[in-house]
Parts: C-alpha cells; sequence; structure tokens
C-alpha cells in the first residue's frame, strides 16, 4: 500500500512592497499632482498590495503622498502608534461617531452658525454634543438643517462649514 503525500495548497503570497530611495520622493509627490487617476490607482496597487478604496482623486492623492514617504523615510514606530491610539481613545471615550469628526473640523462649544434661508435669520449653537436651535437640542447640524427647510441636507454644507479654506 503506498501513501500519498497530502497535497498543501500555496502559501498565500504576500505583496512585496518595494523600498523607495529618499532621492526620488520629490520628483514623485510631484507627479502625483498630475497623474490620471488610472496611474494613481495602479500606484495604490503596487504601493499598498491591495485594492484601492473608491474615494475620490485628492483622497487617492494624500494616502499615496503619505505612503510614499512613509516608505522613504520610514513610518511611525509602534510605540508611538499606540500612544496616539490611547490618546484617541481618551479624547472621544471609544464613540465611534465622534471618532469619524475630526477634532478641528467641529466648531467649539458656543459657537454661534448663522445661516439666513428664505429671508430669515437662523441661529445656531454649538454645544459639547449636540447643537441647539429655538432652545432644542439636535443630534446634528443635518437634523437642523432638515428641519428649517423641510428637506434633506448636509448640515455642514448647509451651514458653510465643509469646503472651507482654513487659515
Amino acid at each position: 500500500m503506498t501513501r500519498r503525500r497530502p497535497v498543501s495548497a500555496p502559501a498565500p503570497t504576500t505583496p512585496v512592497i518595494p523600498g523607495i530611495p529618499p532621492a526620488q520622493v520629490l520628483s514623485r509627490l510631484a507627479a502625483l499632482q498630475t497623474a490620471p487617476i488610472a496611474d494613481l490607482k495602479q500606484q495604490w496597487r503596487e504601493l499598498f498590495g491591495k485594492e484601492p478604496p473608491p474615494f475620490n482623486k485628492a483622497y487617492i492623492q494624500s494616502r499615496l503622498a503619505y505612503r510614499i514617504q512613509e516608505l522613504a523615510y520610514g513610518g511611525l514606530k509602534p510605540e508611538t502608534r499606540a500612544r496616539l491610539e490611547a490618546l484617541g481613545e481618551q479624547l472621544d471615550g471609544g464613540n465611534v461617531v465622534l471618532r469619524r469628526i475630526r477634532a478641528d473640523s467641529r466648531p467649539l462649544p458656543g459657537t454661534r452658525l448663522i445661516r439666513e434661508y428664505d429671508g430669515v435669520q437662523h441661529v445656531v449653537t454649538v454645544r459639547a454634543d449636540d447643537f441647539e436651535f429655538e432652545g432644542r437640542p439636535y443630534r446634528s447640524l443635518s437634523a437642523v438643517a432638515r428641519h428649517i427647510t423641510g428637506t434633506r441636507w448636509n448640515g455642514w454644507t448647509f451651514f458653510g462649514l465643509k469646503g472651507r479654506v482654513e487659515a
């Protein structure tokens, strides 16, 4: 009786991410600005070893720029990553919704947002965990905008906070 050796499945191959010489960083960063989206997605595959996300060109460019520099100069140390994650947990208390909103993009509590709509001036006060409009709390600016207009709006856009240029 002859025994056959079991045929093992091929080991999954981990993508080989190329190192980037520091001398190439500036030229590669400059090339990102004029590269078509198809080229950016191909670079993503090469530098991250996986398919690119379905996000816009500006997002992909910024992440590629970071990755190029990371591969050339080195990334964050594991201790630094752990410290940043711990600080993030302290800031948002583990609240996933707050984690999605960048701390520096949310107006400070006490800020008054003013928007004129249909000839009426509307004032919203930013509070620590919500927004106050006409003496009532709202969980989001979108809910306030919906109350004012009767239609769905992105609250950040409605109040002119989205897409603003920071000083």
